[in-house]
């Protein structure tokens, strides 16, 4: 392909990219705007109208902060690559430390260091404006960039041994680099789900076992009659940073956890409890979390031989605005514009992963009808679209594009037939 033509199908891309994501933001700006004087008929009687127009003042001030951030990102993006931005990381670099394996690791990290600063303030912005606004923030200053010091130690620890080794295999593994690569990514990405629940967590939460005998014991039962086996239940110290509530189940194999957030054991009674862990056990009875890891190996696998076949085609870097040289290697240029580029491409398979997700999310809902009262599913998601201020009232095309799980009205309709 001549490198114009890239560059030319590039820009049309990104273009397309933003303009999609700035228009389907402002249509659930306005289609939520537009339904916040009225609570839907569905919840007329379980949430006030004060509730809905907190909810809906919530999504729109959220949902106005990410378009600013499509429109920062995107010139952050054209700014590293269209504008030279990489091109000159990738000579300064090369000529302080050449263009060896540490050349190529300080260029891969000063990329995702300059992402990560352009996210910082939003997400600033996110926690200590919005959230703190609406009564969701509990915190503090400290924590927060105590949290991101935290991640940014431990993206290097885990981060950086795993670059080297992908360096080094396409330096060193031949044509089909790409497949050992593969490898080396399944084993570390199975290696972190092992290691999550008692290593990684712990780093940013204190886990405590759950107490409540009664409720320890509705929880067992309700794992023996779905055949689940889990390592404990435990109890997340959530509200130190958020009034957000959630249950969630971490871990692979005989490292399987169940973890309640300390908010959502306060607001919701024990069937209600038992209700939504019978939800989340419906993912592991439906094999959906072995579905969409198969998938995401799947897709990983087809990335990288196509950045195997990228990485060999001048016209890849020139048309992304870099010059690759033609006596070093060029491994580490190839990773950074590969993952810079490619998102901008995939942005437009997004509706696929939702719907596939939402799927998933009626099939869990429906189990948890035929384990537990459908009625009490339906009492804790209430609370839980209440207590998080979601909007009851999204813009349908904005929810085929984005929402993993079905908007509030379909999933409660749903359940109310197996009532």
């Amino acid at each position: 392909m001549p490198t114009l033509y890239f560059t030319v199908l590039f820009v049309i891309a990104v273009v397309a990219m933003v303009g999609t994501k700035l228009w389907l933001a402002s249509r659930q700006i306005r289609f939520v705007a537009a339904h916040r004087e009225n609570v839907p008929p569905q919840f007329a009687g379980t949430i006030a109208l004060s509730a809905h127009q907190r909810a809906a003042d919530y999504t729109v001030e959220r949902t106005r902060l990410t378009m600013a951030e499509i429109v920062v990102s995107a010139a952050v993006l054209i700014g590293l690559t269209l504008l030279g931005g990489v091109q000159a990381l990738d000579l300064a670099i090369g000529d302080w430390v050449g263009r060896g394996y540490t050349g190529e690791i300080l260029l891969v990290g000063a990329v995702i260091a300059i992402t990560s600063a352009i996210d910082l303030p939003f997400d600033y912005y996110r926690q200590f404006g919005i959230e703190q606004r609406f009564g969701f923030n509990r915190m503090s200053k400290r924590i927060f960039f105590v949290d991101r010091i935290k991640g940014v130690l431990l993206g290097a620890a885990f981060g950086l041994p795993l670059l080297f080794v992908v360096l080094w295999l396409m330096n060193k593994a031949g044509t089909y680099w790409w497949w050992w690569t593969w490898v080396v990514w399944v084993v570390f990405q199975m290696l972190v789900l092992i290691l999550y629940p008692s290593f990684i967590a712990p780093m940013f939460n204190k886990f405590e076992p759950l107490k409540d005998e009664a409720l320890v014991h509705r929880i067992d039962a309700l794992m023996k009659r779905c055949g689940f086996a889990a390592k404990g239940l435990f109890v997340m110290d959530g509200s130190r940073r958020s009034a957000h509530g959630n249950a969630y189940f971490t871990g692979f194999g005989s490292s399987k956890r169940i973890v309640f957030f300390d908010t959502l054991l306060s607001r919701l009674s024990g069937s209600e409890i038992e209700a939504v862990l019978a939800h989340e056990l419906g993912h592991f009875k439906r094999r959906h979390v072995i579905k969409r890891m198969i998938v995401t190996f799947l897709i990983s696998l087809a990335m990288l031989a196509l950045l195997g076949y990228l990485a060999q085609r001048v016209w890849f870097f020139e048309g992304l605005g870099v010059r690759p040289s033609l006596t070093g290697s060029n491994d580490g240029l190839a990773l950074v514009l590969f993952f810079l580029a490619v998102p901008v491409f995939l942005f437009f398979v997004t509706p696929l992963g939702s719907l596939t997700s939402r799927k998933h999310e009626f099939e869990a809902d429906a189990f948890a009808a035929t384990q537990t009262d459908a009625r009490d599913l339906v009492n804790a998601l209430v609370k839980l679209y209440e207590d998080n201020a979601s909007t009851l009232t999204p813009d349908p095309l904005y929810t085929a594009f984005y929402y993993s799980h079905p908007p509030a009205s379909q999933r409660i309709d749903r359940l109310l037939r197996h009532a």
